[in-house]
């Protein structure tokens, strides 16, 4: 312990037994956590939709340091307030915990908004979401919104630095443990109350019960779609000049399955092409100069029951004409060649397919996960994934 340290706690206990002395104590540590609250310093921690009426709060129009709310810090080591002010997911809740233990006490956390305060609309079906920051770090003050407006979370400091104005020697800070309760199903709680209510008589004989009136839908007149312009070659011309070099390449419809033809002639062509024929099909968009595909938009895939199907979309820049590229993985092998000698940007998308379905692409420099942590047990948008810990099945 420091001078300044033995000075702070061994004088105030020599002067309160002297007369006077209480009331001299008590106002000096009214003064310091009147200057406490009113000088917090929080850290920068937006994370979605809520960090924008953050942002609002300390803009000039309601100015959040004129409540002593001052510069935001980008830094836990000059921080003592964490407003949490969008969705924590998983991957960000060791960094959260970390920061937190980072920051010197005394600290505080407010949670604004549905989703910090209990997953809001991803509490159900959702594998990445955290049910609440409460469950991280402790949580002083909840303000619920989705999401609030800048002049609730005005009102959420206030009643914070009530708090901590009334804290001092008699009533030390102190470090809190984050909440454990199990996640629950409030929607189906809610709806059976409800129908419980609804068949209990009224409490009164005199009071008859106000039906609402519905209100009429409004008709509004059909608005005509306007045609628009093709650019490059149609989807049907794209599919006979791959067929000429690559004959088993078929047309799939919405359903996935194979059709004779395109559903409308100038759509973008929606292919099937062969495991074995799929880099060289790929190779063939790029460099043939009637296509010129040099644009690799996304590759992402597809559960069905007997197959997965990774899908890739490619685009002329120079011409405008696109096409979509399916390709069938066996579900026991998982294996598909990478596309990353051809198209460098392969290599993100073929990490967020791997990371998410568990298909493995051969030749890539660098095939690990991307959102999801090491230790994610399972890839989540398989339809096979499982995880009652962290999934909620929706009720309805």
């Amino acid at each position: 312990m420091g001078k300044v340290g033995i000075i702070t706690r061994g004088v105030p206990k020599l002067i309160d037994p002297l007369p006077g002395g209480r009331h001299l104590i008590d106002g000096i540590e009214f003064i310091v956590s009147w200057a406490r609250a009113n000088s917090l310093w929080p850290l920068v921690y937006g994370t979605a939709c809520c960090a924008m009426e953050m942002m609002s709060t300390g803009g000039s129009r309601h100015d959040w340091a004129r409540f002593g709310v001052e510069v935001a810090r980008a830094t836990p080591r000059q921080a003592d307030l964490i407003v949490l002010a969008g969705t924590i997911v998983e991957k960000m809740s060791r960094p959260l915990v970390t920061l937190y233990q980072q920051m010197p006490g005394p600290k505080y956390v407010i949670a604004m908004g549905s989703c910090a305060i209990s997953g809001g609309p991803f509490i159900y079906d959702s594998y990445s979401v955290v049910k609440g920051g409460g469950r991280l770090i402790p949580v002083d003050v909840y303000i619920p919104g989705c999401p609030p407006r800048p002049e609730a979370l005005l009102y959420g400091i206030m009643q914070l630095q009530k708090i901590i104005r009334t804290e001092g020697r008699r009533n030390p800070w102190q470090v809190k443990e984050p909440y454990q309760v199990p996640v629950a199903d409030s929607f189906s709680a809610a709806r059976t109350a409800w129908a419980v209510a609804e068949l209990q008589p009224l409490r009164s004989p005199s009071v008859q019960a106000i039906k609402p009136t519905r209100l009429v839908r409004p008709e509004y007149p059909e608005v005509s779609r306007q045609a628009v312009k093709n650019q490059g070659l149609s989807g049907q011309a794209i599919l006979s000049l791959i067929q000429k070099t690559f004959p088993a390449v078929r047309p799939v419809g919405p359903d996935g399955l194979l059709t004779d033809a395109l559903a409308a002639p100038d759509s973008p062509a929606d292919l099937l092409v062969p495991t074995g024929s799929y880099c060289d099909l790929v190779n063939f968009l790029k460099n043939e100069p009637a296509l010129g595909m040099d644009f690799l938009q996304w590759i992402t895939a597809v559960d069905w029951p007997d197959r997965f199907d990774v899908v890739s979309r490619f685009l002329s820049t120079s011409k405008g004409h696109a096409v979509v590229v399916r390709t069938a993985v066996d579900r026991d092998e998982m294996v598909l060649p990478s596309l990353t000698p051809l198209f460098p940007a392969a290599s993100w998308h073929e990490r967020e397919v791997y990371d998410l379905f568990g298909i493995r692409f051969t030749g890539h420099p660098d095939l690990r996960r991307l959102f999801l942590d090491d230790d994610f047990p399972g890839h989540p948008l398989r339809k096979d994934f499982r995880d009652e810990s962290r999934v909620m099945a929706r009720p309805y």
